[in-house]
């Protein structure tokens, strides 16, 4: 399944697909308006850029419903109402991958290392399978079944010096671990964000968008990651 077919299962949305003709004749209308019309009329604005382009698209919406909208054959509107809180829209929306657990209850996540709070609790998931939800907002959640795990991290990326390493009992083998994938990656220039992640550049553009319309869309305590993607 799909980043996107997991966000409707969860919402509980079907997914239809056009499976006829007719269906995938709509789809591609739709589409060569999308990319044809529109970039055409951006340029008879002067739109280059997305922060020009969001302000100016619900008039082209407009027009163009006043156009070429058909009205619904049953007007009454079926949507049901939301009933998930804003904590679980964060949730739904992030990009989630499952990784396994170490002994050391430890595990890494696009060249991060993740380590699970030793508590008495978590020491019984040793080799279980936990979700990474990588929020739109850039903050990381771990999470076993309905529980959310307190976790610390450790930077691969970043250099690690020989002093770090033995301060930190908890972290030594690790430490000694990322010390020489670091020489590695150096050596074969490697040492980059994974490309398949989430790239941060275009969802802080959307956080930023989404505080200047409603700031209660966005909550002051889910703050940015420093992590940045190439």
């Amino acid at each position: 399944m799909t980043q996107f077919g997991r966000v409707l299962h969860d919402l509980n949305i079907e997914l239809i697909c056009a499976n006829s003709s007719q269906a995938k004749g709509r789809v591609e209308r739709a589409n060569k308006t999308l990319q044809d019309r529109l970039v055409k009329e951006m340029r008879l604005q002067h739109i280059d850029n997305i922060e020009k382009a969001n302000p100016w698209l619900p008039d082209f919406i407009l027009d163009f419903n006043q156009r070429f909208a058909k009205a619904a054959q049953y007007p009454k509107d079926m949507h049901r109402p939301l009933r998930e809180s804003t904590d679980e829209l964060h949730d739904i929306f992030a990009w989630q991958e499952p990784r396994k657990l170490s002994k050391s209850l430890t595990f890494q996540y696009d060249k991060v290392i993740y380590l699970i709070d030793p508590t008495e609790e978590n020491q019984r998931l040793v080799h279980q399978i936990v979700k990474v939800l990588d929020r739109p907002d850039g903050t990381i959640a771990i999470q076993y079944g309905h529980r959310k795990l307190e976790f610390k991290v450790f930077d691969k990326l970043e250099d690690v010096d020989q002093g770090q390493v033995i301060d930190n009992k908890r972290l030594g083998a690790v430490l000694k671990f990322a010390q020489a994938k670091q020489q590695q990656y150096d050596q074969q220039q490697t040492r980059s964000r994974s490309k398949k992640a989430p790239k941060r550049t275009a969802q802080q553009r959307v956080i930023r968008q989404l505080e200047a319309i409603n700031p209660v869309l966005v909550h002051p305590e889910h703050k940015p990651s420093t992590r940045k993607k190439p």
